[in-house]
């Protein structure tokens, strides 16, 4: 049994690791702020339709 090339395999591994749940931590921040943003233009186009409630009303489909 190679001990100093599995105690250099369990380091990759656990470096490997760290960048994963970094990345993953990234992603999570970058998602919660687009949807603060959504939250943010949702709530822009209530207030729109608020002030213009005949706006937006109605679609007008062809089929």
């Amino acid at each position: 049994m190679d001990i100093p090339a599995l105690s250099m395999a369990l380091s990759q591994i656990n470096v490997q690791n760290d960048f994963s749940v970094a990345m993953l931590s990234k992603s999570l921040d970058a998602g919660e702020t687009l949807g603060e943003g959504m939250v943010a233009m949702i709530d822009s186009a209530a207030m729109e339709r608020s002030v213009t409630p005949h706006i937006g009303g109605n679609i007008d489909l062809m089929i």
